[in-house]
């Protein structure tokens, strides 16, 4: 079963590894600026063999890490980000540790003492400490980054009410503070990219579950300051590496900006290099979709949130509308793209049935919401 299960992912993965090798620019390091180690209260977890797994199934050579929401966090944080410091320390030069930190329990005691300990960042999750940005320990916490010259990476996905306002009115107080929005600043994406557009050092990373936010992203930010994440556990490094290289394409990228999104940019920050300068930013402001993919894409994007959620029949429904609007007698200039979405939600939907098959499921259901979004019409 297990060997029949890897062909049939295997075979319906090769043609999106296939445009990979051949989007990837040459001789690119890819640096991943969003990812986890340890045991999270949600029950996911990763260890360090696992995530460098995952790093070179993307041909990422470095990756930032910080602690998950773990059980034993109290006090501080001190245990968790102790733990990453070993884990990095044993990684030989591939992960670059970022503390995290916890607004209502001595922050900056503690991010002092990691920095101190080799610390290369710091992380804040105003949503799993349940916290705005309006205290006064916030100040403290972005004067220690400008301090020591570290970036301050911060939760900006779901599950969080507005708090772009006193993020904003933070962040311009702290001018020579470099920030991370994770996962494309989704929470308020359209305030902060406005608000912080002359903000020197305000980076976006792009582990986002649905291509759209990002293709947006780049509509809004200069590509210089836009960098490659992924989030694993919840994410892969090679299935986000795809995403990017297919928005990046379809922006008009050039090889020298791609790789700085890819790793360029954040290897001048960790690597004491400096930011690079901006360009305008790459695309307008409206997205153009295939009529056809766009059917596909609202009935797959459906599903990964299903199969994260346990739900497996409402992921199954939505993969059988989804694999039915494949199935087009006239498709038109995307008849390629159909075959190969197709081919990729029929195999998801046969690996649901196999032991640990969903994790394989989500990652070509990712792959081929990615593909429908980013495809561009023929306008002959």
């Amino acid at each position: 079963m297990k060997r029949v299960t890897n062909s049939l992912y295997l075979d319906a993965l090769a043609p999106f590894l296939a445009e990979v090798r051949r989007l990837r620019p040459r001789d690119t390091e890819v640096i991943d600026a969003h990812t986890h180690l340890g045991l999270d209260e949600d029950g996911r977890s990763l260890t360090l063999v696992q995530l460098l797994a995952q790093l070179d199934d993307a041909d990422a050579r470095r990756a930032c890490v910080f602690p998950l929401h773990d059980p034993e966090r109290k006090p501080a944080y001190s245990v968790p980000n102790d733990r990453v410091l070993g884990w990095a320390r044993e990684s030989d030069g591939r992960l670059m540790p970022f503390c995290r930190l916890d607004p209502a329990e001595d922050p900056l005691s503690e991010g002092e003492r990691c920095l101190a300990a080799g610390a290369r960042g710091i992380k804040l999750h105003p949503r799993a400490q349940d916290f705005d940005f309006d205290g006064q320990e916030m100040d403290g916490i972005f004067k220690l980054a400008e301090a020591a010259g570290v970036p301050i990476l911060i939760h900006a996905g779901r599950g969080l009410p507005p708090l772009a306002e006193g993020l904003v009115d933070l962040a311009l107080r702290h001018p020579g503070a470099v920030l991370i929005m994770a996962h494309g600043a989704i929470c308020d994406q359209g305030i902060l990219t406005s608000r912080l557009a002359d903000h020197p050092g305000v980076l976006y990373d792009v582990s986002c579950f649905f291509p759209l936010d990002v293709i947006e992203l780049f509509a809004r930010v200069p590509a210089e300051r836009i960098v490659f994440a992924s989030d694993p556990p919840y994410g892969l490094p090679a299935t986000s590496l795809y995403m990017v290289l297919r928005v990046a394409s379809q922006a008009g990228l050039d090889e020298q900006t791609t790789r700085a999104v890819l790793g360029g940019t954040m290897a001048g920050l960790l690597d004491g290099d400096g930011l690079p300068a901006v360009a305008p930013v790459r695309r307008g402001s409206s997205i153009e979709l295939s009529g056809r993919l766009a059917r596909v894409y609202g009935y797959a994007s459906l599903v990964g949130p299903a199969l994260f959620a346990g739900a497996i029949e409402q992921a199954r429904a939505m993969l059988d509308m989804a694999v039915a609007a494949c199935r087009d007698p006239e498709p038109g200039s995307v008849g390629e793209a159909l075959d190969t979405i197709g081919a990729a939600l029929s195999a998801a939907d046969a690996l649901l049935d196999a032991e640990g098959g969903v994790r394989a499921a989500i990652d070509l259901v990712y792959r081929a919401i990615v593909r429908a979004a980013t495809e561009i019409p023929d306008r002959a």
